[in-house]
């Protein structure tokens, strides 16, 4: 069996903005969370729960909804 490379991917938060005509900075207003916090989201860097929860309840939404794993190619 191979061994593949995962890593969380937060592409899912990105469209749910979009779908609700949201922008970056609006998140980060609205949820609290800050500028640097969006700049590891956008790198599908490693995000500690808190700022996930933030995005959670800000944006009404599952932990589902904002992130899933995906295998590096």
């Amino acid at each position: 069996m191979e061994n593949r490379n995962q890593y969380f991917s937060y592409n899912k938060l990105w469209k749910l903005l979009i779908d609700r005509g949201m922008k970056k900075k609006d998140l980060r207003e609205k949820s609290g969370i800050s500028s640097a916090s969006i700049a590891k989201l956008g790198k599908n860097e490693n995000m500690t729960t808190d700022v996930l929860l933030k995005i959670c309840i800000t944006l009404r939404c599952d932990i589902i909804d904002i992130m899933e794993i995906r295998n590096e190619e």
